[in-house]
Parts: structure tokens; sequence; C-alpha cells
């Protein structure tokens, strides 16, 4: 029983101090070049919840044209009201069969942590107030943006040059989830995602940002 604890100590420490290590190191280790956060730029959002980020972008006439392929699906971005476009990706089954804490299941929890394929979640949203604990935003030069928004739209897989919608699903009516690239895993997962995207777009975040608390710390540390 001791050496059993004494070893889950050592586990619990490394990885507390794995995660202290990739908030505090900076990736990229150099700074983008100033232009790439300043004013005039295009701002952009980075949404926090307890385990999962989401990056909205606004919704104008150029996002509307570029991801006019969700429109389809159902994804109301036409609206009048509509002024942030939301992305966010994640493993398969526990976004999808996980919509509120109250209908967590063991299956989905256990594909999360060992391998699941992977789905962009994608939704509307009419103002969102800044300043709040939730809401980080950051101002991105023309070229850092358009890194940005080609990310996001090569995370959809695409059957035929279409994206593949999966029906049946949707959290409030007006989301929807695609069929996306890559393998999902909890250590690299949806945080490592947003992590990554904000790095195309010149933002240096930490080395490795697992759960939104780091990377919103690494995000205020690095920018």
């Amino acid at each position: 029983m001791k050496r059993s604890l004494k070893w889950a100590f050592f586990g619990l420490l490394a990885a507390v101090l794995a995660v202290v290590l990739g908030t505090l190191l900076p990736r990229p280790l150099l700074p983008a070049s100033a232009a790439a956060m300043g004013a005039g730029g295009t701002r952009i959002l980075v949404l926090s919840g307890p385990i999962h980020t989401d990056i909205a972008v606004p919704l104008t006439k150029e996002t509307r044209v570029r991801f006019g392929f969700i429109e389809p699906a159902g994804v109301p971005i036409a609206h009048p009201q509509a002024q942030w476009l939301i992305f966010g990706w994640g493993g398969r089954s526990f976004y999808l069969e996980t919509p509120t804490w109250s209908e967590l299941k063991a299956m989905p929890v256990f594909k999360a942590l060992t391998l699941d394929r992977s789905v962009m979640h994608v939704d509307v949203a009419g103002r969102i107030a800044e300043p709040q604990a939730s809401v980080a935003g950051f101002e991105l030069d023309a070229a850092g943006y358009e890194r940005l928004l080609a990310f996001i739209a090569d995370g959809f897989t695409r059957d035929g040059g279409a994206v593949v919608p999966i029906d049946g699903y949707s959290y409030n009516g007006n989301d929807r989830f695609f069929e996306a690239e890559g393998s999902f895993n909890a250590l690299f997962g949806c945080n490592t995602w947003t992590a990554r995207a904000l790095r195309e777009a010149g933002l240096r975040t930490g080395l490795w940002n697992p759960v939104p608390p780091s990377l919103g710390l690494s995000l205020r540390i690095h920018n």
C-alpha cells in the first residue's frame, strides 16, 4: 500500500510539473513580430469552459462566404443577430454524447483518455460581453487572421470536396457537428488544438496546454 501511494504521489507530482512547465515555457520560443498583434487588426475571442476552449471569429461578409459550406447543415450564419462564428474541435464520443455533465457516461470518458476520432463543433453567437473571466480577446494582423481561418477550414474532413455533417446531434438547435481531421486524446485534445490554431495566427502559447486554465495563463504571460 505504501509503495502504491508513493508511486501515485510521484505520478501526480510529475503531472503537475508537466502542466506548470507546459504553461511557463513558450511556444514558439521567440515572439512573433509586433505587427502580429496590434491596433487595427481583426479581433478574435478564446472562449473557455471548465475543460474545453473554443475560438470565435467575427461573422462578416468574408467569413460568411468562406464558411458558407456549414450553412446547408443548419448553422444560421446569415441570421442578422449573429455576430460571432464559434469553432471547437474535440473527441467524437465525448463531444457528441455528453451535452451536459449529468449525461456523462463511462465509454466516452474511456475513449477520451485513450484514442478517439475527432469532430468539429460549429455554433453562432450574438454579442459576447467583454471583459469576463471566460473570454479573452486578441487582435490579429491580416496575415495571422488568414492563417487562422485556413487552419480552421482545413480541420474539416471532406468527402469529394464537401464537408461531412453529423446528423442528429446539436446542443442548442443552432449548432452542428462535422467530421474532423485528426485523432483525439485527452493529453493532446481540444485545448492543444486551440493552442495550435492560435500559434498559426501568430500568438504564443505554452509548450503544452491540455486544460483551459493552462492555456489562458500562457496566453496572458507570453502575449
